[in-house]
């Protein structure tokens, strides 16, 4: 567990980056990079910043590149804003998150359609035994006579 200087610098360097990208970056390669999570180590060097891209692989690709380039200036521009000593240094990851979630979203649509596909097959179907499976003496038999 982090403690909450890092967890508030961590939340600063979020914020720093997305102004940063929405308003400075013009990079002609990034396209709509939404910046989802920061973790920074316990020491505050190294920050891993988490990102989403939307569109396709060729986007993703050149989001990267261009966050990669313009790694420096958000370094700079981070370090200037949170006035530290030693800046952490800016690692960009891409976020699968989104994606795996979107994925089990489809899974378990598919799931709730076999289910139902089930259910509606199922619903004239009728047990293939007695309907009440146990033995039960006859009411008509007499119960045995255990006196002798």
């Amino acid at each position: 567990m982090s403690s909450p200087r890092v967890r508030k610098i961590a939340d600063r360097i979020q914020v720093v980056v997305a102004e940063m990208l929405e308003r400075r970056i013009k990079d002609p390669r990034l396209g709509f990079v939404t910046i989802t999570d920061v973790r920074v180590t316990g020491d505050t060097q190294n920050a891993s910043i988490f990102y989403t891209v939307l569109g396709e692989e060729e986007q993703l690709a050149s989001s990267a590149a261009a966050l990669e380039s313009a790694k420096g200036v958000l370094r700079a521009e981070v370090g200037r804003q949170l006035g530290m000593r030693h800046v952490p240094s800016l690692e960009f990851h891409h976020d699968a998150l989104p994606d795996t979630a979107r994925h089990l979203d489809e899974l378990l649509a598919k799931a709730r359609e076999s289910d139902a596909q089930v259910a509606a097959a199922s619903a004239g179907a009728s047990y293939a035994g007695d309907p009440d499976p146990y033995r039960r003496p006859h009411e008509d038999d007499e119960p045995p006579d255990l006196t002798r």
